[in-house]
């Protein structure tokens, strides 16, 4: 396998892996394969379905964090999810896909919609787009607020939103319980996800009950210390 190169932004906004928790999601997973890659900014006008990550792989663009993932798993000589129970395996499935299809919106309105989210958003969007590119944030905003209307979540109170927000991860604190990693005693994909998702909520930089609410959980805290210990030491501690 040739050298991976992880299309992405490369800014560590607000001191986490990464603003989208997909491409943090993937970056960790590479990080905890000791899988060689580079980044580089994305281009998505070669993004496939419009999207980032994307990654460049013996001369094929792929794109979709989990795609990639299992792509990678398929090609490993040690897979993270190698000996996993089949009720293992089912666990992690809905725990990722309750963050990836659930949460993420209540997140995003968050970020995108909410006034005091909005503008933490805009000036990382800034630093990251060329300066005439600037000029569109408030049409991108006013997109994803349709977006997240149409989605669903858009149509509840921020109350609500919030306890849902926090209602998901102490659902995920309770099956988390004493140990290490989700399912025991070492990390699988699955845990690539869940960190990424909660760097995306602990390390937002907006006072909210949501995310006071999910530091109240002292078993989510010192997971997210422990694998970021284990793979992004070179951010900043906490």
């Amino acid at each position: 396998m040739s050298e991976l190169i992880l299309r992405q932004p490369p800014r560590r906004a607000w001191g986490t892996p990464n603003m989208s928790p997909f491409c943090g999601k993937l970056e960790t997973y590479l990080r905890a394969t000791e899988t060689p890659h580079r980044i580089e900014p994305a281009d998505f006008r070669r993004a496939p379905r419009g999207k980032i990550p994307y990654v460049e792989l013996d001369g094929a663009v792929l794109t979709d964090s989990q795609l990639i993932i299992e792509e990678l798993e398929r090609r490993a000589a040690a897979p993270l999810d190698a000996g996993l129970t089949e009720p293992d395996r089912a666990l992690a499935r809905v725990v990722r896909r309750t963050l990836e299809e659930g949460t993420y919106f209540l997140s995003v309105r968050m970020r995108w919609v909410e006034d005091d989210g909005w503008p933490v958003v805009r000036d990382e969007m800034k630093a990251l787009m060329p300066a005439p590119l600037r000029l569109v944030l408030p049409l991108i905003r006013r997109k994803v607020t349709k977006m997240v209307h149409a989605q669903g979540t858009g149509r509840r109170t921020r109350a609500e939103a919030s306890q849902l927000i926090a209602d998901d991860w102490a659902a995920i604190a309770a099956l988390l319980g004493d140990r290490p990693y989700l399912l025991g005693d070492r990390p699988r994909t699955v845990d690539c996800t869940v960190y990424a998702f909660l760097e995306g909520i602990l390390g937002f930089p907006v006072e909210s009950t949501h995310r006071a609410a999910v530091a109240g959980h002292a078993n989510l805290v010192a997971y997210r210390q422990r694998l970021r210990a284990a793979y992004w030491s070179d951010l900043p501690a906490l």
